[in-house]
């Protein structure tokens, strides 16, 4: 333990000789980057030079996702959000799903009926899923922690590498050049204790950005909730719910030449919290989540090249209980070069090594990974194009599955005001078996192999556009078949992994966007809906019932509207969630019933000549104060309120 100490700490000194002596090491370049990054162009590296940069360079996650249906979401987006968790948002805004224990507990992804684990995530291009439990919890990776996202639904392996199975989820924090001074102020009040604070300053020139956030969110959770374990059922309050929540992120950019640019980024979060026990339970549970997350990126921009060199470290903290402390620690370094073949068709190649760490309660462990990769994308047409992904994974010397990708998207028809699209993907993918999963004692299992799946998918885009009305939609439907699944069963004395379960998931996602303007009044309306079918095909032995049946907590059917109305300095909300059942079990037998939900507010920009810049805003969540439940046992808060406000200066 104590060499893991020095370590950690000689690794902080570096982070902060770093930090000090560049002061504005990577955050990604130029401000005409999008126009860089464009596949529909495919411009030339050198025409983009002479352009007046603005925003951070950022090298978009889906340029080579042709075919692969995205979730773009803004910094607007996830203003109403701020000093909540990430969870909040993708539950009342996507047609995604969480496996959620409670508000501010465990919250788990999952997409396309796959598992928490079969989903990757990354930060400012640095995956941050644990390597010993193999997933991200999205309770603890608050709003104030980035700016913007895109979630690309569907397999990524061949573009991101272990875990995207069912998805991948980016985070990102932009910066910008030329804006001067600039500070922010929020402020997060609600039911419950909820008290939520952050405060951002930044300053930036024309060659060097940099920007400090802090943040501290608060809440006692002593909603009431009804008590099914006592006779009669009485209505009581959490006494053990506390959540505190405290962080710090700090970007920096500078601008070496026309043609370089290097940034850097930190992010250190602190989760502290009181478990919500089970209905019925009296325990009294701690955890604590301490997690830093820093990386560095140089981009220089040629005639008809761009290099990218990456730089991170992710060292997270797990203590359970006081008694139980888990750290894994992952260091990375990867380089790409992409570049024009010709004006048709452009390429990216690279390699990403990690080392790996883990000192966990049962166990300690290291391991070394290597990724090879390769991207390209044609412009057969100018209404037709593709993308071909090509990865090579390999870790302690054995090979995960190779795992190509081939996607297309073809304009089958463009008129006036309106345009028709055609798109799909073919994919494997894969999932290297967790360090728990190897190495836990006891039931670790060094054999397992990696799971891996194969998907197919199509859809249509269709966009109109009519005087006064806009509307953007897509369908896709959806087919995934996922081999040597891992699960824990038990062995004896203890339990043990086995690559023992084939899950066939298929289903459809629907998604719309329009707005209509009328006068100085828009009017919005956006929605989607998901259709997830997770079948088991696989009995685990003689007496198991699973086999043909729907995965435990994977609803089959999700959707969500949302309807605003912006005229002048207000706009107001309604947003409806209705969640299908869901089994609680793998037999099928047992269920909770499905819920819906239904949440209002509205937002008053100030006025330009008003003594502060800024805005407030009001909402009331589950206004019909619905009693539901996410995960059986696991109580959800009723009717609440949360009064938002930001000032800028």
């Amino acid at each position: 333990m104590c060499h893991h100490l020095i370590l950690k700490a000689l690794v902080l000194r570096i982070l902060l000789f770093f930090t000090l002596v560049f002061f504005g090491q990577v955050r990604m370049a130029f401000g005409l980057a999008d126009a860089l990054s464009r596949a529909d162009s495919l411009p030339a590296y050198g025409d983009t030079l002479d352009l007046l940069g603005v925003e951070v360079f950022s090298f978009p996650v889906e340029k080579y996702a042709q075919g692969q249906s995205v979730i773009r979401i803004k910094e607007r987006d996830l203003e109403r959000f701020q000093g909540q968790a990430f969870t909040e948002y993708l539950q009342k805004q996507t047609g995604l799903f969480l496996r959620q224990h409670g508000p501010g507990m465990l919250a788990s992804l999952t997409m396309r009926g796959t598992s928490a684990g079969h989903n990757a995530v990354f930060w400012n291009g640095l995956p941050i899923n644990s390597p010993s439990l193999g997933q991200a919890d999205f309770s603890i990776l608050p709003v104030g922690g980035f700016d913007q996202a895109e979630i690309l639904l569907g397999s990524g392996g061949a573009l991101f590498g272990t875990d995207a199975i069912g998805g991948s989820v980016h985070l990102h924090t932009r910066l910008k050049f030329n804006q001067g001074f600039q500070a922010k102020v929020q402020s997060n009040v609600g039911s419950f204790g909820l008290w939520n604070q952050s405060m951002q300053a930044g300053y930036s020139s024309e060659k060097f950005s940099s920007r400090t956030q802090v943040y501290r969110n608060f809440s006692r959770n002593d909603f009431p909730f009804r008590n099914l374990s006592k006779i009669g059922t009485p209505i009581e309050r959490h006494d053990h719910g506390r959540v505190l929540q405290y962080g710090l992120v700090q970007d920096l950019a500078w601008m070496i030449s026309p043609k370089s640019q290097i940034s850097s980024s930190l992010w250190y979060n602190d989760t502290d919290r009181e478990i919500i026990p089970l209905i019925g339970s009296n325990t009294e549970d701690q955890q604590q989540d301490r997690n830093l997350r820093w990386v560095v990126d140089y981009f220089y921009f040629g005639e008809k090249n761009m290099l990218n060199l990456k730089a991170g470290l992710v060292d997270d903290e797990l203590i359970f209980n006081v008694g139980s402390v888990n750290q894994t620690r992952q260091y990375f370094l990867s380089g790409d070069l992409e570049w024009n073949i010709l004006p048709e068709i452009q390429a990216k190649s690279g390699v990403r090594q990690t080392f790996v760490q883990g000192n966990l309660s049962s166990y300690e462990a290291e391991e070394s990974r290597t990724e090879f990769y390769h991207s390209s994308n044609f412009l057969l047409k100018e209404n037709l194009r593709f993308s071909l992904n090509l990865r090579q994974f390999v870790y302690d010397g054995n090979f995960a599955p190779f795992t190509p990708s081939l996607g297309g998207e073809w304009m089958v028809f463009r008129g006036k005001g309106q345009e028709l699209g055609l798109k799909g993907m073919l994919a494997r993918s894969f999932k290297v078996p967790t360090l728990n999963d190897r190495f836990w004692v006891p039931g670790g299992n060094p054999e397992l192999l990696p799971e891996e799946s194969y998907s197919a998918e199509m859809g249509l885009v269709h966009q109109l556009e009519k005087g006064a009305f806009q509307l953007e939609q897509s369908l896709t439907h959806f087919q995934m078949w996922v081999e040597n699944w891992i699960i824990w069963l038990p062995r004896g004395s203890f339990w043990a992994p086995e690559n023992i379960r084939d899950v066939h998931n298929s289903g459809l996602e629907y998604t719309f966007n329009a707005k209509y303007k009328l006068g100085r009044t828009v009017f919005g309306l956006n929605g989607n809906y998901a259709l997830n079918r997770a079948i088991n095909h696989t009995d685990v032995n003689a007496n198991d019932r699973s086999a043909g049946k729907q995965l435990p907590y994977t609803p089959v059917h999700k959707a969500q509207g949302q309807l605003e109305v912006e005229r002048g300095l207000i706009s107001t909300f309604v947003n409806h969630q209705w969640v299908g059942q869901r089994f609680i079990a793998t037999d099928n037998i047992g269920s909770l019933p499905s819920y819906r939900l239904w949440d209002v507010g509205f937002r008053y920009q100030f006025p330009e000549k008003f003594f502060l810049a800024g805005q407030a805003g009001f909402q009331v969540h589950n206004v019909l104060d619905t009693e539901y439940q996410i995960l059986r046992l696991r109580t959800m808060p009723g009717r609440n309120y949360q009064l938002n406000i930001t000032i800028r200066l």
